[in-house]
């Protein structure tokens, strides 16, 4: 014996009904991907230099040796370039990591781009970067302040310095 359904939906099919699910979940989808990011332009455009550039870094060996500088030009302002290859010339062995304000003999495992003002619009920007270490005896965050200038049209870092937090 078949059960008889009744009801205000009772006329509509089932094929109906799931097809109108679809749609509707389909809409939602595509209404989800268009929500505009809130975030500025300038600080959209430099987060991913940003990012960029503390992913070459962690990549690779972090100590700036006068190679290590040349290695990250393209990422550093005409300035700051020439100042830590000067640095790096004249000072071979450092205590302190510049990009990320720490020891040479304890240097950070992780990053990630935090919060981003916007110092001077089309020109200048700073970004909180987050720093982290986690091993088998202490997991610590620590901050530093990323200033980046607009430089030939690039988004380029132009100081690093400790936050207090």
């Amino acid at each position: 014996m078949k059960a008889v359904v009744s009801g205000p939906l009772s006329f509509i099919s089932h094929a109906a009904l799931s097809r109108a699910c679809l749609l509707l979940c389909a809409a939602c989808l595509l209404a989800s991907c268009s929500i505009p990011n809130l975030e500025e332009t300038d600080c959209r455009e430099a987060r991913d230099r940003v990012r960029e550039f503390y992913s070459f870094h962690f990549g690779n060996d972090m100590h700036l040796t006068e190679e290590n500088v040349r290695l990250r030009e393209k990422h550093l302002t005409r300035r700051l370039f020439r100042d830590l290859l000067n640095e790096a010339v004249a000072l071979p062995v450092k205590t302190t990591e510049y990009f990320t304000a720490t020891a040479t003999n304890d240097l950070p495992k992780a990053f990630r781009v935090g919060e981003c003002k916007v110092v001077q619009p089309g020109d200048a920007v700073q970004f909180d970067v987050l720093l982290f270490w986690k091993d088998d005896i202490r997991t610590e965050q620590r901050h530093v302040s990323a200033s980046l200038k607009k430089e030939d049209d690039n988004w380029l870092i132009d100081s690093v310095s400790p936050l207090d937090k």
